[in-house]
């Protein structure tokens, strides 16, 4: 058995020729009659083969075969350049001794301002005794007090002996002061204390040691590891800006077509995409206004655009359900009619470029004036600030307009469901679901081809649906107008999916599934267990229709849960391959529940018999 001292600061400073004086720790350990042996080495060795040059370290033997290691450490210096390791040594003491000159008001404070802070922090964690030496005698302290201007310089550089006290209150340490390193001093003074410090530590370690080798060999518990984390169902980006912007492009579906004055066509587009952005366009194809009851946007669509006198009885829903010509719009504004083909690429990309507009109809125009009128236009299209359409400063102004612009952004929501200007109807379930071709073909490619080549619902007006129920289709309507669905379970969540695997949307497929793998997350294991709700059958469903993402993250879902799912029916129904995956993903592990076994019947084996006996 061990005790180690680790003895901080320097108790030789103010004595002339300090390092020929001896210092506490070697004249204790040096003259006490009880010491054995005594060995000195610069460097300290730890077990770890870890050397610390801040200490010096001192072998004793007391009481016989006591080992005292004593590691001194007389300078902060030493001990911040290697603040880590030395710190660790500190940690390690059962007795720590601070120790000064009260000669030296630097030693002093080199104690009190670094290494008491440190001792602090240790005596928050645990208990370690520290003893507070004062070492020699204040000058002019046994005769009467001199007032010549030497001695009264002297004094200021003395520690008082309150101040230790105040030291050691602090710290909750024991305060001696050794006038001299004589025998009485040291031996009997000093060592009285520090032998009964080690006394007691001995005494502590020896209950300690006691009590460990009383107590029965206890087996550690398992430990239980994690479960692997699942795979990450990500949804990737939006295209539907992209998908408008393509529609327009491609003329496909067009039904309006926008001419000059002279008759030459400009461009064509579609009135559900216009009409949507701009009551303008409402007015003049006649969609009715709910939300504007107002005559301004009639009045700017007569001035702005007039629609061919052959065209006007084309002009209705009827009309459109039978596939006839687009209508022809004459643009009177010659100015917005060199500039249309931009205004309306605007219109398509939703609404929240402005500052790509401005830039556009700069290099179109050339001319600021011509820019501004533009810009005012259009101002009457779109009901926004006017500081938006501002054409100075073009550069200067992209964050602010993209902020002012952003609410704008609005998808085709205003025409889902919406009978006006729709050209096709979807019956499903003896339902009636108004739809817009150019919608359909924008946003889906099945449909596209559906509508656009030689197929029987090309040309017809109502296209019956099989093998899909009515809420699951119109959810599936509703992504393709807003880009976004909400589904209420999980089936219908899986029904919508197996919907956009027949129609090719995988965006639409990455959503469900990631809405299925959400909800089968939040469920507690109670509702897990008792839910009639066949996560296998889920799967099955998943590797049917290609959905690959969600049925691996099935199978480890399954696998998460091994206990639940491994009790049920449904189990039985996966393959042995994959019934051999869940067994090797599983948590908990075989291994950890048979090492959870090995573990109680070691403790009901050990509960059993008298611990006495």
């Amino acid at each position: 058995m061990s005790v180690r001292i680790v003895a901080l600061g320097n108790e030789k400073a103010g004595f002339e020729d300090s390092l020929q004086q001896p210092d506490l720790i070697t004249t204790y350990f040096g003259r006490h009659a009880v010491i054995r042996h005594i060995e000195e080495r610069r460097l300290l060795s730890f077990p770890t083969n870890i050397t610390f040059p801040a200490f010096a370290e001192y072998h004793a033997y007391v009481f016989g075969r006591v080992q005292v290691l004593i590691h001194d450490c007389p300078n902060w210096d030493l001990f911040d350049n290697d603040w880590y390791r030395s710190r660790n040594v500190v940690g390690l003491a059962d007795i720590i001794v601070l120790k000064y000159s009260v000669n030296d008001k630097t030693s002093f404070q080199e104690v009190k301002d670094n290494y008491v802070p440190m001792i602090k922090r240790i005596l928050n964690q645990w208990t370690v005794p520290v003893i507070v030496t004062a070492v020699g005698t204040r000058q002019n302290e046994e005769g009467p007090p001199c007032s010549c201007p030497l001695c009264t310089s002297d004094k200021g550089s003395c520690v008082p002996f309150y101040e230790g006290i105040e030291l050691s209150k602090e710290i909750g340490a024991a305060y001696l002061e050794l006038h001299s390193l004589n025998d009485f001093y040291v031996g009997k003074y000093f060592g009285g204390v520090l032998e009964y410090f080690i006394i007691q530590c001995l005494k502590q370690k020896s209950s300690q040691k006691k009590k460990r080798s009383s107590r029965p060999h206890i087996i550690p518990p398992p430990t239980l590891r994690e479960p692997v984390k699942l795979p990450c169902l990500k949804i990737e980006e939006s295209r539907y800006h992209c998908d408008l912007l393509n529609l327009y492009y491609s003329s496909l579906c067009t039904d309006v077509v926008f001419s000059s004055k002279d008759g030459q066509e400009v461009s064509r587009a579609h009135r559900v995409v216009l009409c949507n952005a701009s009551h303008v366009f409402m007015s003049l194809f006649g969609v009715e206004i709910a939300s504007d009851p107002s005559e301004l946007p009639k009045k700017i669509a007569h001035t702005l655009f007039t629609i061919d006198q052959r065209d006007t009885a084309l002009n209705s829903s009827q009309a459109l359900l039978h596939n006839i010509q687009p209508v022809r719009v004459i643009i009177l504004d010659s100015l917005l009619c060199a500039c249309y083909s931009e205004v309306l690429k605007f219109i398509y990309t939703g609404s929240n470029c402005w500052d790509e507009l401005k830039s556009v109809l700069w290099k179109k125009l050339e001319n600021l004036e011509q820019v501004k009128n533009v810009m005012e236009i259009l101002k009457l299209f779109f009901k926004c600030n006017a500081k938006t359409f501002c054409p100075s400063n073009f550069s200067n102004q992209g964050a602010k307009s993209k902020e002012q612009s952003q609410s704008y952004c609005c998808s085709l929501s205003l025409f889902f469901q919406n009978p006006g200007l729709a050209d096709v109807i979807f019956i499903v379930q003896g339902t009636s679901m108004y739809a817009h071709r150019a919608v359909l073909v924008a946003r889906c490619e099945v449909m596209a081809a559906m509508f656009s080549g030689c197929y029987a619902e090309t040309k017809a007006c109502q296209v019956p649906i099989q093998g899909v129920s009515k809420e699951t289709f119109l959810s599936f309507l509703e992504y393709l107008y807003t880009d976004a669905c909400c589904t209420a379970s999980i089936p219908q969540a899986m029904a919508l999916l197996i919907c956009a695997e027949m129609y090719q949307i995988h965006r639409l497929q990455q959503i469900c599934e990631s809405h299925i793998a959400t909800q089968l997350q939040t469920m507690p294991s109670r509702e897990l267990v008792s839910t009639n709700l066949s996560i296998v059958n889920l799967y099955n469903k998943a590797k049917f229709h290609n959905a690959t993402r969600l049925s691996t993250w099935l199978l480890h879902f399954i696998a998460s849960n091994y206990l639940i799912f491994s009790q049920k029916l449904e189990f039985q129904e996966l393959s042995e391959e994959e019934q051999a995956f869940v067994e090797n993903h599983r948590w908990p592990s075989s291994s950890y529940l048979q090492e959870l076994t090995e573990y109680r019947h070691h403790i009901h084996s050990g509960r059993s018999r008298c611990i006495l006996m």
